[in-house]
């Protein structure tokens, strides 16, 4: 059994989640990126981290949670993902692209990381 990097990135959804007055009145999109260290068994799909399921998983907490901060949003990615079978770590960057806007910046984001160092 081996172990890999894999990177997803640009896994979108929209959700209620702001500290802000009315940020959870409506929808925003998030933008989420993972760096994930996996174990490969073998050369068969089924020998390594599922990136659907992944990919689902990262939207349903978007989608189904309610957070104030998108740090805790990404605490939440990064532990729903652990989880997942031949997952061994993973950080989960949060990017929130209306604040950003609003900020006259380039981006606001947020990473955390899980698993073993």
């Amino acid at each position: 059994m081996s172990r890999a990097r894999l990177f997803l990135t640009g896994i979108r959804a929209s959700g209620f989640h702001g500290a802000r007055p009315g940020e959870k009145a409506e929808p925003q999109e998030f933008v989420v990126d993972l760096d994930l260290e996996v174990e490969v068994a073998s050369d068969q799909i089924v020998a390594t981290a599922d990136y659907r399921e992944i990919s689902d998983v990262v939207r349903a907490v978007i989608v189904d949670g309610s957070f104030d901060l998108i740090e805790s949003m990404a605490e939440a990615i990064a532990k729903e993902v652990l989880g997942l079978l031949h997952v061994m770590r993973v950080t989960a960057v949060v990017h929130k692209p209306a604040a950003a806007g609003r900020l006259q910046i380039e981006g606001v984001a947020a990473a955390v990381t899980a698993g073993e160092a």
